[in-house]
């Protein structure tokens, strides 16, 4: 049998990939290397945040908005609550690049928004701590989002109509076809033939792409739930998500939410890198220590017993935007990696781009110019990438 679109990778953006095509007609196979949904990635612990005034670029603004349109397409579908509304804080000192790049994405594009100090922060949502001294930009659209139970929702709706998506099926390796137009791909159960590939594998992007080996680099992170000593602060009403800029470092946070716990965690939380499957997956003291610390010192009435301790991986390229492009030799393998630890929100939207590449005349919907392998950010780095295209 031949597929229209092959995606290898079954998480957040693949799932959404796969319905995405499926709408649109397409014969779709989805293969995932682990369960479906499996916590050995990057889209499980729960829930991830979705916020608004993007301080890593405001070019990101657009996508949100079409994201959360999607979102709210995908719970009417799947019926299946999917984003919750929290509000979002963004904060730290008033010259930091997070708060000053949060106001300029809020200012460019008309953002409903307040700007509190600290104190103001911590009197109006007492679950927080913060210097008072601080700036926060609170943006009311922000909140989170279910990632495991979005991953499910998506893929029911792809396989209703007639995706086929295979778990426990690893891929081992691609070819194209001597002509240049489809692509055969073979899994330790056997091989598969289709026009289109798309690549949404995560942590392992380098194994089946090498190409990009140096551009998208694994790196475990840890999640803490710690039970609050007041948890009525810290519900979903009364706590909203945060991205904090503090001299620990940065952190970010959500409210209590399917785990008896607020959840947070540190970006690059040790600064571990190295192949997905070399990473240790079992959180230990340091980890535990490190993010208790925190939290006794911005959020001390959340910082009660812990609840849950979990791994997941970052994958990081070196200017931490996205890489969406098609394959710079074979054009009919589209490659996808949302990372650097601020990708799953826009999963929704990046599924309805993938099929755009894959689809059409396969120019995208959306602006994504700034995600491109060619772009500016990767100067430098793109040496290790071969642009030659196939002749």
């Amino acid at each position: 049998m031949e597929y229209d679109v092959i995606i290898v990778g079954v998480g957040g953006m693949g799932s959404a990939a796969a319905w995405q095509l499926a709408r649109r007609g397409q014969k779709v196979l989805g293969l995932e290397r682990y369960d479906i949904p499996h916590a050995n990635g990057s889209s499980h612990g729960v829930s991830r945040i979705i916020r608004l005034p993007y301080y890593e670029d405001p070019a990101y603004v657009p996508l949100l908005h079409r994201a959360m349109e999607l979102w709210r397409e995908a719970e009417a579908a799947s019926g299946r609550e999917l984003m919750v509304t929290t509000g979002s804080i963004d904060a730290g000192p008033e010259d930091d690049p997070l708060f000053q790049g949060a106001l300029a994405s809020a200012r460019l594009h008309d953002l409903t928004h307040e700007i509190l100090t600290g104190a103001q922060v911590n009197e109006r949502f007492p679950g927080y701590n913060l210097p008072a001294a601080h700036r926060a930009l609170l943006q009311p659209q922000g909140g989170l989002i279910a990632s495991e139970r979005a991953i499910v929702a998506h893929v029911e709706l792809a396989q209703s109509l007639g995706a086929a998506i295979n778990a426990r099926e690893a891929v081992i390796r691609w070819e194209t076809d001597p002509g240049g137009e489809g692509v055969t791909v073979v899994t330790h159960k056997g091989s598969y033939r289709g026009k289109k590939l798309v690549l949404t594998a995560g942590a392992w992007m380098a194994e089946l792409a090498p190409e990009l080996a140096r551009l998208a680099v694994p790196e475990r992170q840890v999640l803490a739930w710690l039970q609050p000593h007041r948890p009525e602060w810290f519900g979903p009403r009364r706590f909203p998500v945060f991205n904090l800029q503090v001299a620990e470092g940065r952190y970010y946070g959500l409210p209590i939410y399917d785990v008896p716990g607020f959840k947070f965690g540190r970006y690059h939380h040790r600064n571990e890198t190295g192949a997905a499957d070399s990473l240790a997956r079992e959180p230990d003291a340091e980890d535990e220590f490190l993010l208790r610390a925190f939290a006794e010192r911005y959020f001390p009435a959340g910082a009660g017993a812990t609840m849950a301790l979990r791994a997941c991986m970052f994958t990081n390229t070196p200017d931490e935007h996205f890489i969406l492009d098609r394959h710079p030799r074979h054009p009919q393998v589209i490659l996808a990696s949302p990372c650097s630890g601020h990708g799953y929100k826009f999963c929704s939207v990046i599924g309805e781009i993938l099929a755009d590449l894959a689809t059409g005349d396969g120019a995208a919907s959306q602006d994504i110019g700034f995600l491109r392998l060619n772009r500016a950010g990767l100067a430098g780095h793109d040496k290790y990438l071969d642009m030659t295209p196939v002749s």
